[in-house]
Formats: C-alpha cells, sequence, structure tokens
C-alpha cells in the first residue's frame, strides 16, 4: 500500500493560476490535472511548443529513470516522447531558441532536443555538473545555470549556454554555494533563491545582472527552506514547497519593486522534489515527494535506444537513497 499511495503522490501535476488583477494582493487558485503516466519525483520541466515536458527524476522512491512525458494543457493529456540518453534525477532543462535542452544531475553532459524527429543529440558539455538541482534561467535565449553540486560539494558557479555559438561560458560566482535551489528571470535578471550546502543558503535570494556581470544580495526569504520549486509571473518570483527542516507547503511572492515578500495560501499539501513550468499565468507543478530525503546513486545505464552512447563518470557517493511516504 505504501509503494502505491507513494505512486500516486509521485504522479501530480498541480497548476496555480495568478490571476493578474490579484497577482499584487497574492490571488490565485489550485487545479489537478491529468497525473503523469510515469511516477517521478527530482524531475525536470519546461515548456516547448505549448507543452510541458518533464523529463527524468526517480521513480517514485526507486532509482533515477530516463522517462520524458510531455503535458498538453489544452487537452488535459499526457504522452510519452524518447527518452533521455541516460537516466538523471535532480537534472535540469530549459528550452532556448526554440528548443529544449537537457543537462545537470550527475554529469556535464548537455543534450537537446528535436521534436519533429523525436530524437535527442549531444552538445557541448559544461564545465560544472551542476548536479543536485542547479537553478535554472534563460536570457535573450541564452540558458544560465547556478549553483548545484559539482564532485558531491555545493558550488557556486555560473555557467551560459549560448546556443548559437554552442559555448558554455563561465561568469561571476553566486555569492552562496548552494544546492537543492531554484531560478527564474524577471526583466533580463536572473534569481537565485533557497537551497542547501552552506550557511545561509536555505532563504538566501540573490540576482545577476548579467550587464553588469555581479550579484546582488536582496531580502531574504521569510521561510528557511531547499528543495522549492519557483517561477516568474506578472513581474514577481513565485516560490513552492520545498523541505528542510521538515515538508514546506509554504508559497512565498518576491515583489523586485519593493524587495519584498508575501505569503499567499499554502499548497494542497506539503511537498518537494517538484519542478515549475509557466504558460501565461499558469504555474505547472510536476513530479513530487512528499517525506524527507535524498536521492539514490545514479545509475549509468544508458537507454536501450542508444545502447552505443558511453555512460557518464558520476562522483561516488554522491546521495543516499530517498523514501517517499503519502
Amino acid at each position: 500500500m505504501r509503494n502505491s499511495a507513494a505512486a500516486l503522490c509521485a504522479q501530480l501535476l498541480l497548476v496555480f493560476s495568478v490571476a493578474a488583477a490579484r497577482a499584487q494582493s497574492g490571488g490565485g487558485t489550485w487545479q489537478r490535472l491529468a497525473p503523469m503516466p510515469s511516477a517521478r519525483q527530482e524531475v525536470a520541466a519546461a515548456v516547448l511548443n505549448g507543452k510541458v515536458y518533464v523529463l527524468g527524476g526517480l521513480e517514485g522512491d526507486g532509482p533515477a529513470t530516463a522517462t520524458v512525458e510531455a503535458y498538453n494543457p489544452n487537452t488535459n493529456t499526457w504522452e510519452a516522447v524518447r527518452p533521455l540518453p541516460f537516466a538523471n534525477h535532480h537534472n535540469s532543462a530549459a528550452v532556448a531558441a526554440g528548443k529544449l535542452y537537457s543537462f545537470g544531475g550527475f554529469a556535464t553532459a548537455t543534450f537537446v532536443y528535436d521534436p519533429a524527429n523525436d530524437t535527442w543529440s549531444t552538445v557541448q558539455s559544461m564545465t560544472f555538473q551542476h548536479g543536485g538541482t542547479a537553478a535554472v534561467g534563460v536570457i535573450n535565449d541564452k540558458i544560465y545555470v547556478a549553483g548545484g553540486t559539482h564532485a558531491g560539494t555545493s558550488i557556486r558557479a555560473l555557467e551560459v549556454y549560448d546556443p548559437v555559438a554552442n559555448t558554455w561560458s563561465t561568469r561571476a560566482q553566486m555569492g552562496v554555494a548552494r544546492d537543492h535551489c531554484a531560478g527564474a528571470v524577471i526583466n533580463g535578471k536572473f534569481y537565485v533563491v533557497a537551497g542547501r550546502g552552506s550557511s545561509g543558503a536555505g532563504n538566501a535570494l540573490e540576482v545577476y545582472d548579467p550587464a553588469a556581470n555581479s550579484w546582488s544580495r536582496l531580502a531574504s526569504m521569510p521561510t528557511v527552506r531547499s528543495g522549492v520549486a519557483a517561477a516568474a509571473v506578472n513581474g514577481e518570483l513565485w516560490v513552492f514547497g520545498g523541505e528542510i527542516p521538515g515538508l514546506r507547503p509554504e508559497v512565498e511572492v518576491y515583489n523586485p519593486a519593493t524587495n519584498s515578500w508575501r505569503r499567499v495560501a499554502d499548497m494542497p499539501t506539503p511537498r518537494h522534489g517538484i519542478s515549475a513550468a509557466v504558460i501565461g499565468n499558469r504555474i505547472y507543478l510536476a513530479g513530487v515527494a512528499r517525506s524527507r530525503g535524498s536521492a539514490p546513486p545514479m545509475s549509468t545505464k544508458c537507454s536501450s535506444s542508444i545502447a552505443k552512447r558511453p555512460s557518464p563518470t558520476f562522483p561516488p557517493g554522491s546521495e543516499s537513497r530517498l523514501t517517499t511516504t503519502c
């Protein structure tokens, strides 16, 4: 019964609709949508051509998976697409220049997805692994990735991927080393919030200015937490759920104009291991873990569709097993 309940929890797809007229006062509504066909947590999510793609993660409370599924909000249905080149969790995804990219987790490899042919191709690798859930944002069709882990250690590193040049380049480091963090872009600046791995990471909010190549520290988030999801809607940063200490139901919103936070209605249930994707004023939250923990060691097994591709090398003992209870 426990495994069945955990699987059901990890299949949930929630959407939070931010009403523009009520956004400044905190208004919004929750809705449960069609569940993912596969039970997963610690996933990555991004929007491509109006669909929410959910990549990788952990199979319920089990091993890493290469599964990729796409949600169509117009029909409230899911479809399976080509799996990732290898199983991955605590990974990241982003869409830039009209293409879906997969990266992070516990390897430096980066892949791009072609929806027309349903194929993944290798592009330039990152310098750092950015595992343990890094913060991701897209500015002018360039992908910004900050924090996460490298060789099992929390990092401050920021890298930027240019799809046209197919290059990763390092930029100024964050002030706070962190993993299990989240990020979003507002008015051309990259915001990174929450996390763990160093003192003060749990409620730290920093913003990166690409023009100045510099970070600034902003008002701390009221609730200390990691393993959150974050999204930008109506010029504000929305932060959902998380863990440590305990499981977190909080939804807190940062307003850059006033450098202040407010708390809005909690999530229906506390959860972490989620990823956010935005379409219009709707924030989609895919995947869920409903008990504290960390992840099982990475599997290096490649999917059968690309069996000839070399498996990546992962750091030993990077994280321990995660258990989920609903």
